[in-house]
């Protein structure tokens, strides 16, 4: 399967894109890229944006910050079953994102669904699995996390939880932003998709990213 079927270039907030340098790894010592990965079935909507908002704001911290956004709304992705065969689903596609190279943080969003994460979430969380063994790839990393929901207390606490708990399973180091956002973005969806109208929402995904790049990057700098 082609990654390029799973991520673009875009310069514009709210599109569904890749807002990777690609070359900034090469570019600078030090540099770091992060990985902003959402979790919504509905490709190109709320959650999206609000992942790309909180990527706009990590690339503001540094020159040597890089990005991407993988969405994965439309994509089929089956959780895991513990089998030696993983399914045959597009997560194969996904893996080289994950793991060639490893991000140097992420940044997960999904969409709060009866105050718990999405069951695409929740599959693609599984099937990180794979990236336990021989080590564990995402160990000392840091991971930001944000949720959407369709009211301003529509279950986003619950879920940010719900997600950081599985990458405390990876040892990740789990990133808040300042206040009003210390747990997470938390987001709400009051304009038919359209998220920007939440002022302070908007303002909780860009500390996020924040505080995100300013971890890997310090992360980056202690290795050098």
């Amino acid at each position: 399967m082609n990654r390029r079927k799973f991520i673009s270039t875009s310069l514009a907030a709210g599109a569904v894109a890749t807002l990777a340098s690609d070359t900034a790894k090469s570019a600078q010592a030090g540099s770091v890229t992060i990985l902003g990965i959402s979790c919504s079935p509905r490709k190109g909507k709320t959650t999206a944006t609000a992942v790309e908002i909180a990527l706009d704001a990590a690339k503001t911290v540094d020159s040597r910050v890089g990005t991407q956004l993988l969405d994965l709304g439309g994509m089929e992705i089956s959780g895991f079953s513990g089998a030696a065969n993983p399914p045959d689903d597009d997560f194969a596609g996904i893996l080289p994102e994950l793991r060639d190279p490893v991000p140097d943080g992420l940044i997960i969003g999904s969409p709060s669904y009866f105050r718990s994460m999405s069951a695409l979430c929740k599959a693609f969380l599984e099937r990180l699995a794979v990236l336990r063994k021989p080590k564990l790839l995402l160990a000392d990393k840091p991971a930001g996390v944000l949720a959407v929901g369709a009211y301003r207390n529509g279950g986003q606490e619950l879920v940010i939880e719900q997600i950081q708990s599985v990458l405390l399973c990876h040892e990740m180091m789990i990133v808040g932003g300042k206040p009003g956002a210390h747990q997470g973005a938390t987001l709400w969806n009051l304009a038919n998709d359209d998220i920007t109208k939440d002022e302070f929402g908007i303002d909780t995904a860009r500390k996020l990213g924040i505080r995100v790049a300013q971890a890997a990057l310090r992360l980056a700098s202690k290795k050098a």
